[in-house]
């Protein structure tokens, strides 16, 4: 005789086919607020659901603006409804936050019941997992939009980039018996170094290095200004003691900004024939200069910062650079390259530039590189960095005089 099998509860299979029921119609409500990735359609999907779906009277997001159905308001707090008649009073809306991964509240959905009644447990159950499904619904949109804002930075940022290494010199001048190079690196995708070189009509070059105080976007757009300003004074042949006090007007007139963003500044005027040049420093770092004998002579600031104070006057300085000799302007991004709380500093960057026997500019850029790269070992660069070397061939030079 077979064993006897009970005949299954009906009240049981009933609330199985509840629980079902249940689960697939929570299914197809998180497929639905999860179809897509913008925040404000995620919320009008939940409230939808609610309202239509699960009949509920009316439900919101308060702060948001949407709200669906009548019973609640955009801000509306939960009112206290009489009760049963037997004096408990309840309150006649039900919330269920919308909490991120680390528990932080991201929105907060209101819901008014039909007919001012409590929730069923079935219904409780199922806004519950519906606010877990719309919070990572509501979450991955945030961080759709925060990515796509940080693309369009981030393209924004590479294409000032360009345009800013496109202001460098692109074309080195060509001077008989001497040799010009330079680098530079920004510390992040733009930056407040300053470097250019102009031939003017008398056969001169007019050399500058320059470094907006911070770094990032503001000062690179300071940068440019200060560059068109330069090119406008420097083209006219004006002395570099004047060009250095209308560029320290003209910065100090931009504005409180400008003034925050001060330059320093050091500028070279090189006449190749004659191997001699002229010089302001406007509280910069000093210039490097080694004579072919060794000796060594430092370009020294003689004023304040372009920028910092109104009505400064600068000085300007005469030097011969002859045959062998080799010069170095920099931003100090280079001696305060850091390992660990070691700074590479002045004295190591005046070793290097001495100890380098090239008289071509590019190999001396190459080796101060590989000197502070290997100081470092591998660290990362915490500031622009920006040199500028000058060397004259051993030998007279071959330029023709001007007429």
């Amino acid at each position: 005789m077979g064993a006897i099998v009970p005949a299954p509860d009906h009240d049981q299979t009933i609330d199985l086919q509840q629980q079902v029921f249940r689960l697939q119609a929570l299914l197809e409500a998180s497929r639905q607020v999860h179809a897509t990735i913008r925040e404000e359609e995620v919320l009008e999907s939940v409230l939808r659901i609610v309202v239509r779906e699960l009949e509920m009277a009316g439900a919101t997001f308060p702060g948001t603006g949407l709200s669906h159905g009548s019973g609640v308001e955009d801000g509306q707090e939960p009112e206290i409804s009489p009760g049963n008649g037997n004096g408990a009073a309840r309150t006649s809306l039900f919330r269920f936050p919308l909490n991120d991964r680390d528990g932080r509240r991201m929105a907060e959905l209101v819901v008014a019941p039909p007919g001012d009644r409590e929730l069923t447990i079935y219904e409780t159950d199922f806004l519950e997992g519906l606010a877990l499904q719309a919070a990572v619904a509501l979450e991955n949109a945030r961080n759709h939009k925060r990515n796509v804002e940080y693309a369009r930075v981030q393209q924004d940022l590479d294409s000032a980039r360009a345009i800013q290494r496109s202001l460098l010199p692109q074309h080195l001048p060509d001077i008989p018996g001497y040799t010009v190079g330079f680098r530079s690196a920004t510390c992040y995708e733009v930056g407040g170094d300053y470097l250019d070189i102009l031939e003017l009509p008398d056969r001169s070059v007019v050399m500058a290095v320059a470094d907006v105080a911070g770094k990032g976007l503001a000062s690179a757009m300071m940068s440019t200004s200060f560059r068109s300003a330069f090119r406008a004074m420097a083209v006219g042949a004006t002395p570099l003691d004047e060009l250095a006090t209308r560029m320290n007007q003209h910065q100090w007139l931009e504005g409180e900004e400008a003034r925050r963003r001060y330059v320093t500044a050091i500028f070279l005027r090189l006449y190749p024939e004659r191997g001699e040049m002229e010089f302001v420093n406007a509280g910069h770092n000093p210039g490097f200069v080694i004579h072919a004998d060794g000796s060594r002579w430092e370009i020294e600031s003689s004023g304040t910062p372009l920028g910092l104070l109104p009505g400064m006057q600068y000085t300007m300085e005469h030097g011969a650079f002859p045959p062998g000799s080799r010069l170095l302007f920099y931003t100090d991004g280079l001696t305060e390259a850091f390992c660990g709380d070691e700074e590479f500093g002045p004295e190591r960057l005046w070793d290097n530039f001495s100890r380098c026997e090239a008289l071509k500019a590019d190999g001396i850029l190459d080796a101060l590189w590989t000197a502070i790269q290997s100081f470092v070992k591998g660290g990362p660069q915490g500031d622009d960095m920006t040199a500028l070397v000058l060397c004259r061939k051993a030998g007279k030079p071959v330029m023709e005089p001007a007429a």
